[in-house]
């Protein structure tokens, strides 16, 4: 069964830093109208970064869902206007583990959850890793650093609960 669909109204509820939530109205081929609330994001760009022996993951407060400590790939929004999105995952790569890499490949890109948001994630797989100058982001972080074994992909795929991360690691399973 397909619909297509077109937006005949939108409504700013709130504007935020990171998101915004808008009120749209849609008219269906079939003359059926409905509202839908829409969280509005940016988008963000994940990271899958290995040097052979290990794959870098952070550690992170997730203030949203109450985790003081969740195992992520580095990652990032996309904030800066008209940045294509690797670009930002090698700024987010220096920011949050103080790596570049030599050799980028765009692993997937996904809907973060398309019941309810425009976000879409673009997660790339970054290799060739040297180390350079962390940058200061001007955000408020507390990342650690983990370098998790590789020979152990298994287990770092076990131990993280987010989507990104999880797409990231076995996407990188999945090519290995």
């Amino acid at each position: 069964m397909s619909a297509d669909f077109e937006r005949i109204s939108s409504e700013t509820l709130h504007e935020g830093k990171i998101a915004s939530v808008r009120r749209d109205r849609f008219r269906y081929d079939d003359g059926a109208e409905a509202d839908r609330e829409i969280v509005s994001h940016p988008g963000a760009v994940g990271i899958v970064a290995h040097d052979g022996e290990h794959v870098f993951l952070v550690r992170q407060p997730r203030e949203a869902i109450g985790v003081p400590d969740l195992l992520e790939i580095p990652a990032g929004k996309l904030d800066v206007e008209g940045e294509p999105p690797e670009d930002s995952g090698r700024r987010e790569l220096a920011e949050e583990i103080g790596k570049a890499a030599d050799h980028w490949e765009h692993l997937k890109t996904f809907w973060s959850s398309a019941g309810f948001s425009d976000e879409q994630v673009h997660v790339f797989l970054a290799t060739g890793l040297h180390d350079v100058e962390q940058p200061d982001s001007g955000e408020d972080e507390r990342i650690e650093i983990v370098a998790w074994p590789l020979a152990d992909l298994d287990g770092a795929i076990d131990a993280c609960t987010d989507a990104k991360s999880l797409i990231g690691l076995l996407e990188l399973r999945r090519r290995r």
